[in-house]
């Protein structure tokens, strides 16, 4: 009578390791996971104090308001091709907005890391650490772009018009890489100042002079000549530029000039690959100082 051999396999062990594996994600699959749960978070603190949403929309919708009425008489020719003010201003608010918010993307974490919440996620076993810069940034840019809908949909109400589907998703794009940039550096000075007091002093001295010196309020030819300089080296001015260009211009295209610079014209591809290395350039010297910290 023959008897089957018994083998060494444990099948119970071998199953239960299968599973493991079936179930365990991926490197990529648990940075997301701990990336959402970052977003998610902050999401919450949010929506348990939204004033400060509200008030980042009430404001600028305030501006629209108030210096439009206020250079509602203003002579012809002087704010370019229109006699709309509000028309106008509409790109500067909508930029100026975008760029106030990604400003104070480093206060959070350094709240967080005022009050040990973040020595907390340091030491958690997170597959990366830079799911906490993911997360922030993520976070900002959804805010900046809300923000940016509102204000299109308050200036088409004040009679600013609307552009074309495209025109918006250029919007949209010129709204996320300037607030991609704004919020890599203000995450690097969140990790760099020793306290929150300082990144509030740097957010007070940056906020005020960038905006007069772009072309937020006023076009380039009503500037003195080294003020003009200044706002062509501004980014805000190549972010506002092409969006003020689609509220004029029903036809348009990516090879149309949007502002005469100092040093010849910038086209509307030429204002988009500005913004882009202007973000490139923000993320990559970040990299550092986040790799001391995250490491």
């Amino acid at each position: 009578m023959n008897v089957t051999p018994k083998t060494d396999i444990n099948w119970q062990q071998l199953a239960s390791s299968r599973v493991v594996t079936e179930t365990t994600p991926s490197f990529l699959g648990e940075i997301i996971q701990e990336t959402l749960a970052l977003t998610r978070r902050l999401f919450i603190q949010l929506q348990r104090r939204p004033s400060a949403l509200v008030a980042g929309i009430i404001q600028p919708v305030m501006w629209l308001v108030l210096f439009g009425a206020l250079f509602q008489n203003a002579p012809k020719g002087l704010f370019g091709s229109t006699s709309n003010y509000g028309q106008f201003l509409a790109a500067g608010v909508i930029v100026f907005t975008a760029f106030a918010g990604a400003l104070n993307a480093g206060l959070p974490v350094m709240f967080d890391r005022e009050f040990g919440f973040l020595n907390r996620l340091l030491v958690a076993p997170l597959a990366s650490r830079f799911s906490i810069v993911f997360a922030s940034a993520i976070f900002i840019i959804s805010q900046s772009l809300l923000q940016a809908a509102v204000i299109v949909a308050a200036a088409a109400f004040l009679g600013a018009g609307l552009p074309d589907v495209t025109g918006l998703s250029a919007i949209a794009l010129i709204v996320f890489l300037l607030a991609l940039g704004v919020t890599a550096i203000s995450l690097g000075l969140a990790f760099t100042l020793p306290g929150h007091i300082e990144l509030i002093a740097v957010i007070f001295v940056t906020n005020l002079p960038l905006l007069f010196a772009s072309t937020a309020l006023a076009p380039l030819s009503f500037m003195p000549d080294w003020l003009q300089v200044v706002a062509t080296l501004n980014p805000l001015s190549y972010a506002i530029e092409p969006i003020r260009y689609l509220y004029l211009h029903s036809n348009w295209g990516l090879g149309d000039v949007v502002m005469h610079a100092f040093w010849g014209d910038v086209t509307f591809v030429g204002a988009f690959l500005v913004l882009l290395g202007f973000a490139l350039v923000a993320l990559l010297s970040i990299q550092p100082r986040l790799k001391k910290t995250l490491a």
